[in-house]
């Protein structure tokens, strides 16, 4: 077996209980009867620190030697993995020196103080606190522990694997496995691959930060320009070489989920276990129900890694917001109605005993009212099909938005009339780093020549914020200013021909 070597390291990995639990198999009845196979969940979230990474992370620190101990540890993470390295230091008795950026909430900077590490905030990004940490390390003597690709680590994720197989009464048909840097898919995939050949071994990633799935692509691991913010746990823009490997030889595919199955996760999660998971925990969840309605699978036996449940409060809105759309469960319209009294009784009538989530709506000059509405479904796709036909039947005019980000991000929260007094008005949308300074270091690349005619932000309890800027800007200024944009380094889009700005707001 080619990864026959980590089946030894995780054989041997016992003393990983000394802090971890051996999580629950948890039958998942609601989303097995609605999803008609039987879905089981691995529940990583309930660990001591509510994720896995205290399994590599002890793994790791365990076998130092008493030299390599006295010394002390060091990592550089926003989150789970530094609360790993910190139980795990403190269960050893050695000191760990957390490098975490200045934009990590006071929520996971706390939690790794409360578990007894030293806290060092630095740099706004994670390749900022990661560069700290291996200065400090060679200056201090320190020992760096990677969070996923270093082999005691990935050994250590790999006892998950063999927990499932000891716990499965029938051998799994597949395995749905998060990926950020690699660690828990190399690990468990190694332990299975040789122990159950026949299960299928699925990566998940998310759509904007599939660095695997990049890595198979090229051939070797490549870092991703960019990767979204939401699934925080593993946004990673570059896979490890040992983990890229290990992943390349076992897994059997690599599937990627958005935003909306990422929320719509959550809510199944919820329902079955009343336990909110951050994104990144439910990732699994969101890739076996695509995969189920994809692949038309009945009656298999589906696993599911939970890896984790440190969710910011702050962000349950969005997840709220975003979930019924992942579920199928509400459709976002841009329908035109007459403007004249009646004419929203009627629609309603047009909608039949569906029930209405959400109407935006503000009268303007002419014969014709457009309004943003959301209306809900009992039957997914299907339903919101027939009722386009139904509405186009009934002489409305209408567009679906539910796929649409910039409406889902920004439009139904700010529907309200046009921009009359707008002229040359280009529409971008930001996602801009939760620090100070981000508006002003945007407002400065703007200049003094453009005038910002439309401005919403919003903040999802991440580390980042989304914006969305109307900028009057004449034709032969275009390309200056957004060679400006560029150099900001912030993801941007310009949405000026986006339908919902059109519909909307223009």
């Amino acid at each position: 077996m080619p990864a026959i070597d980590y089946v030894e390291r995780i054989a041997s990995a016992e003393r990983v209980y000394d802090v971890a639990r051996r999580t629950e198999l948890e039958h998942a009845a609601r989303l097995s009867e609605r999803l008609g196979n039987e879905v089981w969940l691995k529940r990583e979230d309930s660990q001591p620190v509510f994720s896995f990474k205290l399994r590599g992370a002890y793994n790791k620190i365990c076998q130092l030697s008493e030299t390599e101990a006295a010394a002390g540890v060091i990592c550089s993470s926003a989150g789970n993995h530094a609360q790993g390295v910190a139980l795990a230091a403190k269960e050893r008795g050695i000191r760990a020196t957390i490098v975490m950026p200045l934009t990590t909430p006071a929520i996971k900077s706390d939690a790794v103080r409360r578990l007894g590490g030293h806290v060092v905030l630095h740099g706004d990004t994670y390749d900022d606190a990661q560069q700290h940490a291996h200065g400090l390390a060679a200056r201090d003597g320190l020992l760096f522990v990677h969070p996923f690709d270093d082999p005691d680590v990935i050994a250590g994720q790999g006892t998950i694997g063999r927990e499932i197989l000891e716990q499965s009464a029938t051998t799994p048909d597949a395995i749905f496995i998060p990926i950020g840097g690699g660690g828990l898919a190399a690990g468990i995939a190694s332990w299975v691959r040789a122990k159950a050949p026949s299960v299928r071994l699925i990566g998940v990633e998310p759509v904007d930060a599939a660095s695997m799935q990049a890595a198979f692509a090229a051939g070797q691991p490549i870092a991703l320009d960019d990767v979204g913010g939401f699934a925080d746990g593993v946004a990673v823009r570059q896979v490890g070489a040992e983990t890229y490997r290990l992943c390349r030889q076992l897994l059997d595919d690599i599937v990627t989920v958005d935003t909306d199955e990422t929320c719509a996760a959550i809510q199944d999660l919820f329902e079955d276990t009343r336990t909110v998971v951050e994104p990144a925990g439910a990732l699994a969840v969101a890739a076996i129900s695509q995969q189920v309605a994809a692949q038309n699978l009945k009656g298999e036996r589906l696993i599911a890694i939970n890896c984790g449940a440190n969710m910011n409060f702050d962000r349950l809105r969005h997840v709220v917001e975003r979930s019924a759309t992942g579920r199928d469960t509400e459709a976002l319209l841009a329908v035109d109605l007459p403007e004249r009294p009646g004419a929203f009784l009627a629609f309603s009538q047009t909608l039949g005993r569906r029930s209405v989530t959400e109407f935006n709506y503000r009268k303007r000059d002419g014969d014709i009212a457009r309004v943003f509405v959301g209306v809900g479904l009992t039957s997914g796709g299907s339903e919101k099909e027939a009722l386009l036909a139904a509405l186009q039947d009934g002489g409305y005019h209408a567009t679906d938005l539910s796929d649409n980000e910039l409406a889902k991000l920004h439009i139904r929260h700010m529907v309200g009339g046009l921009g009359p007094l707008a002229g040359n008005e280009r529409l971008y949308r930001f996602r801009f780093p939760e620090r100070p300074g981000a508006l002003a270091k945007f407002l400065t690349a703007v200049g003094a020549d453009c005038n910002i005619s439309l401005f919403h932000y919003r903040n999802h309890g991440s580390d980042y914020g989304r914006v969305l800027a109307g900028i009057e800007v004449a034709g032969d200024m275009r390309a200056a200013l957004e060679r400006h944009f560029a150099s900001l380094g912030y993801p941007w889009w310009d949405e000026t021909d986006n339908a919902a700005y059109r519909l909307f707001l223009r």
